[in-house]
């Protein structure tokens, strides 16, 4: 389970996080949206130790995240997968490749890489591009190869901030439906997004953020911005 409690946080005078009290229980998907500068993106970041907070306490099956540092962090962090807006893929690499790197650098060895490396590829349907550079690739390819790496590790919660927001509609859609297919899998999904279209189709728990403050938490049910 995740716990958010009375989480806090500023940037110089202007409060981001404003006493933040949040659960979230494993396996669900939760979609955080809100303005520009609500705080979506601070708070997930925060969850994964990304950004440090003011006050209060985040815990993740019992480990309180806003305490841990360096390799307690490291290895805590080998549990979150994190997929971003702009993919952050490695230019000089192939799709097997960037997803295989994110296991090298653990040290894991050959066979186990290529074995959950295939594995990932066919989840998020990218088995015969794997040989192919990030330039090579559409949005929706590198942001499949990006959930990929994310997936590598087996996480037990993927956090996605703003994944569909370089990509056109149709695509956004495509790439909504393999998170939900991999929370049906039993990942938790933690969603950041601006597209109220995303969420109607979704159809999950939404929680709305707006001046650092959570102003709603429900299940969707027509969200318009």
């Amino acid at each position: 389970m995740i716990e958010f409690s009375h989480v806090s946080k500023k940037y110089g005078r202007s409060k981001v996080l404003d006493k933040i009290n949040l659960k979230i229980q494993k396996g669900e998907f939760v979609t955080f949206i809100g303005p520009s500068g609500a705080g979506k993106s601070t708070l997930v970041y925060s969850l994964i130790g990304a950004e440090p907070i003011a006050s209060g306490s985040i815990k993740i099956d019992g480990y309180e995240v806003n305490r841990l540092q360096g390799r307690p962090l490291q290895y805590f962090r080998r549990r979150i997968g994190v997929v971003f807006q702009d993919y952050k893929l490695l230019a000089q690499k192939n799709v097997y490749e960037n997803v295989a790197f994110a296991l090298e650098v653990c040290g894991f060895d050959r066979s186990d890489i290529k074995k959950r490396v295939k594995e990932v590829l066919e989840i998020v349907g990218l088995s015969k591009k794997q040989k192919q550079f990030p330039h090579q690739l559409s949005g929706g390819e590198k942001q499949r190869t990006a959930i990929a790496r994310a997936l590598v590790h087996y996480p037990s919660m993927i956090v996605a901030d703003e994944p569909t927001g370089n990509l056109d509609p149709d695509t956004a859609q495509d790439i909504i439906d393999l998170l939900i297919k991999i929370n049906d899998s039993g990942t938790t999904i933690l969603l950041t997004t601006h597209n109220a279209h995303l969420v109607d189709s979704i159809k999950k728990r939404v929680v709305k953020l707006d001046d650092g403050k959570v102003v709603s938490d429900k299940k969707s049910a027509g969200y318009r911005s």
